[in-house]
This record gives C-alpha cells, structure tokens and sequence, in this order.
C-alpha cells in the first residue's frame, strides 16, 4: 500500500504555511500555500476512504488539514490585530 500523493503535499504545504507566517513578507503567501494545502487534504482523505485497500497515509492527509486550518486561523488573526493597530495608531 503506497502514501496517496495528494497527502503528503497537504502535509508539506501546511508546514510550509506555518513557517511562512514567521516572515513578514512571505505571510500573504501562506494564505495561497494554506488553501491549496487544505484543498488537497480534503481530497486526499475523500481518495483515500474511496480506496483504502490501495492507498494509505489517512494521517498525512489529517495532519495536513490541520496545519492548514491552524495557518488559516494564525492569518486571519494576525489580519484582525493588524486592524486594529492600524484604527488605534488613526486614533492617536
């Protein structure tokens, strides 16, 4: 039984996203890297629950759609800080 494709990029993507969020410049790049990731761990678990006989790396695929959502989150956190540093600093 081989590693479905489709989870281990998941998976690399959601790293790749994390890390990305420690660079300020990069950060606009983890939204697209976040995405792509949690689109592919998504079809990578509906793949491999059609197939489970032929592919594996269910794990993968679920620490993929993790990353991703906790790179999603951290972003749209860090947006919503931003935001209101920027309406406080407008304040002053």
């Amino acid at each position: 039984m081989k590693n479905d494709g489709l989870a281990i990029a998941s998976m690399v993507l959601g790293i790749v996203s994390l890390v990305m969020l420690f660079f300020p410049i990069l950060g606009w790049l983890a939204i697209v890297t976040a995405v792509v990731g949690l689109i592919l761990g998504i079809n990578a678990k509906n793949r491999i629950k059609a197939n489970p006989q032929e592919l594996g790396g269910m794990g993968m695929a679920n620490a993929g759609v993790v990353m991703n959502i906790v790179a999603l989150a951290l972003i749209v956190l860090g947006m919503i800080a931003c935001g209101a540093l920027i309406g406080t600093m407008s304040q002053i």
